[in-house]
């Protein structure tokens, strides 16, 4: 089974084969999700790493608050974010 990490404060230079390096050091890397700003490209200073359960385990314990890229990052169990049920076109709760 896998773990999603939360991996925040990353340094606007990093790149997924940066991260994926750093994090295949605790175990198997299944997917790097860097977000990036959506009219800039630029990234927005965090993502998602997705490992095997134990190495995910390992990695929070061993690269919460280390330095990386000249930052110290903040990494822990990305939480499951609620789908909202923005943009639909419903008109369940609209006042006319």
């Amino acid at each position: 089974m896998s773990k999603k990490l939360y991996v925040g404060n990353l340094s606007f230079n990093s790149t997924e084969d940066d991260i994926r390096t750093q994090f295949s050091t605790y175990g198997e890397v299944i997917s790097v999700n860097l977000i990036t700003d959506r009219e800039t490209g630029r990234l927005r200073g965090f993502g998602f790493v997705e490992m095997d359960e134990e190495g995910a385990r390992a990695a929070i314990a061993g690269m919460d608050g280390q330095e990386f890229g000249g930052r110290n990052l903040k990494v822990n169990e990305a939480e499951d974010k609620p789908r909202s049920g923005g943009g639909g076109g419903g008109r369940g709760d609209r006042r006319w």
